[in-house]
């Protein structure tokens, strides 16, 4: 029960609040976003928010886009909500990963406005679906910046749909990256297992370490001389998410508009299952 007035120094206002056992007393106009947000809540319902993944590529080239949408296909095929978000303008776009790129529905762009709440489901309803999941990507516009208060809005209203959100992150960390981080559960550093690449994935673990208490690296194969995923985690001083493994036919499947992770049998797959497994047990979440 909330209680809304116009005069903080109107003393009947508290009196009244105690009277009904009010949970909260309101003033306007300071207190409009809060009851807003609140109002929202009641005629959206509020859930468990969603399961929220960042990963960020190590290096350039080290197979996090692919990692991402892959993640996100899997939470799909096992019935979840999900829903990928590609947060890297200049990455081409994951909807032309995923086969999709003339799908109608929104983009980046047409967000660069939103301030304060969005709603969750018209969110969903607005972006594109590709496999049985929803995709915001960018467009083959000129515009490659949405504001960082447009950033956040889009993506808590994402999360409060529950279910999964797939993050493709970029190298760089400017302020729209930093707010996508802040809601982030769990981020996955993708690392191939060679010298000179745990060299620069050490560089973008301080960045996003940061703002991000829960990083872990994923090694990716095959292993240079006197490396393998425990190693890499070592001198990384990270906890190690596992090894991500070769998927034959990856470019094949790619080519012919089959997303990563499409088949439910293969090592691709089998890998992101498993992590959805124990990240959902570790957070409290439902299989």
């Amino acid at each position: 029960m909330v209680l809304v007035g116009r005069d903080q120094d109107d003393p009947g206002v508290w009196q009244r609040a105690v009277e009904i056992g009010a949970d909260h007393v309101l003033m306007l106009p300071d207190g409009e976003q809060w009851l807003v947000d609140r109002i929202a809540d009641v005629a959206e319902g509020v859930g468990r928010p969603a399961l929220t993944v960042g990963v960020i590529g190590g290096r350039g080239g080290a197979g996090a886009s692919t990692l991402a949408c892959a993640l996100a296909v899997s939470a799909a095929r096992e019935g979840l909500r999900s829903l990928l978000v590609d947060a890297d303008p200049l990455g081409g776009g994951l909807d032309v990963l995923l086969g999709g790129e003339t799908a109608e529905g929104l983009r980046w762009p047409a967000f660069a406005a939103s301030r304060g709440r969005v709603g969750g489901g018209a969110l969903e309803e607005s972006l594109p679906e590709l496999h049985s999941l929803r995709v915001l990507s960018w467009d083959r516009g000129d515009c490659v910046t949405v504001p960082p208060q447009a950033v956040r809005a889009v993506l808590a209203a994402a999360r409060r749909r529950g279910g999964t959100v797939v993050v493709d992150l970029p190298r760089r960390i400017d302020d729209g990256v930093a707010e996508v981080l802040a809601q982030l559960d769990v981020g996955l550093l993708v690392v191939p297992a060679e010298l000179r690449a745990v060299a620069a994935a050490g560089r973008v673990a301080a960045a996003v370490g940061m703002v991000l208490r829960d990083l872990r690296v994923a090694v990716r194969g095959p292993y240079a001389s006197g490396l393998d995923d425990r190693e890499v985690a070592r001198l990384l001083g990270l906890p190690l998410a596992g090894e991500v493994p070769v998927e034959p036919g990856l470019l094949r499947a790619t080519e012919a508009r089959r997303p990563p992770g499409a088949s439910a049998r293969g090592p691709l797959a089998r890998f992101c299952r498993e992590f959805w497994e124990r990240a959902l047990v570790e957070t409290g979440g439902d299989a």
